[in-house]
């Protein structure tokens, strides 16, 4: 099956580039340049994954992000000046999957799409289609994420994450681990990544009114713990 892919960036010559070493790698791939159009096409359209550049004329990119992520859970990866922390934070905190500096190499690009799109279909055949500890349930074939029969509007992201974590729930699991696992990358060096999706994950815990059950391990990683009220 082709992927569709949609570029969202006002560069038109970066943009018929990308396109066709994208094409070339068997993406299907459409070109938006304006923020307020592509979130009409996006209304439109079924893509498989967005490229989205921070940078737009009118609607800035962290802004069309924020309202994509009102209503789709599209896997998204972030276009970020380089050196631009902010960005790349902010962008997570809004529920980006991935991210990359520019100028990007086209090559990177496929292959961080490809293992966010991996992703997905590896967890739509994951072995069991329900995983529930305590009053946490994922189902792995719709992709959704509930405590206590609410709904927490995961990301792709932060769905990963959050499935790795229950898999190994009661252990520590380690950034490197939930880097490569959840987001199909090696940590590097000040990568902050993981950190800002495990942050979003607890606030939205904290949304449907559970205990943060995430815990922090200094100096080793993250661990999925019951409480003694979260045990249904």
């Amino acid at each position: 099956m082709t992927e569709h892919l949609l570029i969202i960036d006002d560069d038109h010559e970066l943009c018929a580039l990308l396109q066709e070493f994208l094409q070339l790698e068997g993406f299907s791939v459409d070109l938006c340049h304006d923020g307020r159009e592509a979130l009409r096409r996006c209304q439109q359209t079924m893509f498989d994954a967005i490229v989205l550049d921070v940078m737009l004329p009118g609607m800035q990119g962290l802004e069309v992000l924020r309202k994509l992520r009102e209503r789709l859970d599209t896997p998204v990866l972030m276009l970020t000046a380089r050196g631009e922390d902010t960005d790349r934070i902010i962008g997570l905190e809004l529920g980006a999957d991935d991210y990359l500096p520019k100028p990007c190499n086209p090559r990177e690009l496929a292959a961080r799409l490809r293992a966010i799109l991996r992703r997905g279909r590896s967890a739509e055949a994951a072995r069991d289609a329900d995983l529930r500890v305590g009053l946490t349930q994922l189902n792995t074939a719709d992709r959704s994420a509930s405590w206590d029969n609410r709904d927490l509007e995961l990301t792709s992201a932060e769905f990963n994450i959050l499935h790795t974590l229950l898999l190994h729930a009661g252990n520590v699991v380690d950034k490197e681990s939930l880097s490569r696992q959840a987001l199909g990358r090696s940590l590097s060096a000040y990568d902050r990544s993981v950190d800002v999706h495990v942050s979003k994950i607890r606030k939205k815990f904290a949304a449907c009114g559970a205990d943060n059950p995430i815990v922090s391990i200094r100096g080793a990683g993250y661990q999925f713990t019951i409480s003694t009220a979260d045990r249904g």
